[in-house]
């Protein structure tokens, strides 16, 4: 009898988040689909784990749980105390976030974050952005996302990798498989006064484009393609170790 395919979802605008259920949706014709996925919104808690305080898992039903944490807690509790040996997922799946990440703002992303905790803990992970902020419509990430999940399922993807999936508003031209670009921005402070007259702080920032390096993803959004970039936890600076091998001691 041939194992049925296992798919768990997660993300970081929280579990009602529409990004979510749309992504279910697309996916629940593939396998057994679990969801683990925060009470509510963690939108830039990157890659954080909950250390100082204790985690809350609430069942819905059979198949889907809220943890009161970040993506980050989420995986790790889905594959290590929530799924049983025999509901260990083939692929996690991630957002579908409202918003883009891109370039660097991957790194903030709970989004990709909990993509990279199931493929640091062994199970392939793929997180889906889409890039728009306002009307947001999930019909066509939802028919790429399937089309992305079906082919990570049947051809693998490379170890230790995951892929950061940003899909443009509209009708997408195709796919490219792109590099992390760089965006042209600098950070605003905005300081106010609370009713107790306290001054309280929002950060912001400007943003002013990004760097045309060619094959990034910000271009392949800009030019209307769905962009895959592979990623990986490792942040080792391979070229700068030799130009820093002077610094080595006996």
């Amino acid at each position: 009898m041939t194992e049925p395919t296992r798919i768990l979802l997660t993300n970081d605008d929280g579990y009602h988040s529409e990004g979510i259920i749309a992504l279910e949706e697309a996916l629940s014709a593939l396998g057994e689909v679990y969801v683990v996925a925060p009470a509510s919104e963690q939108s830039g808690a990157s890659h954080s784990l909950t250390l100082a305080r204790p985690l809350r898992i609430r069942q819905i039903d059979g198949r889907h749980w809220t943890v009161d944490g970040t993506p980050t807690d989420c995986v790790t509790l889905a594959l290590n105390q929530i799924l049983g040996p025999d509901e260990r997922p083939h692929i996690c799946v991630s957002g579908i976030n409202h918003g883009p990440n891109l370039g660097d703002d991957a790194t903030y992303s709970g989004t990709v974050a909990g993509a990279m905790e199931s493929t640091i803990l062994g199970v392939p992970g793929v997180a889906f952005s889409l890039a728009a902020t306002q009307s947001l419509d999930f019909a066509e990430a939802m028919k790429y996302a399937r089309q992305i999940i079906e082919r990570a399922l049947a051809d693998g993807l490379p170890e230790l990798t995951l892929l950061n999936v940003n899909i443009p508003k509209g009708e997408p031209k195709g796919v490219r498989v792109t590099k992390q670009g760089f965006k042209e921005a600098r950070p605003v402070i905005s300081e106010l006064i609370d009713p107790r007259g306290k001054p309280y702080y929002w950060i912001g920032e400007v943003r002013g484009g990004f760097r045309a390096e060619g094959g990034t993803d910000f271009e392949a959004i800009d030019e209307g393609y769905v962009s895959v970039t592979p990623m990986r936890s490792d942040l080792t600076n391979y070229p700068a170790i030799e130009m820093l091998e002077t610094w080595n001691t006996v």
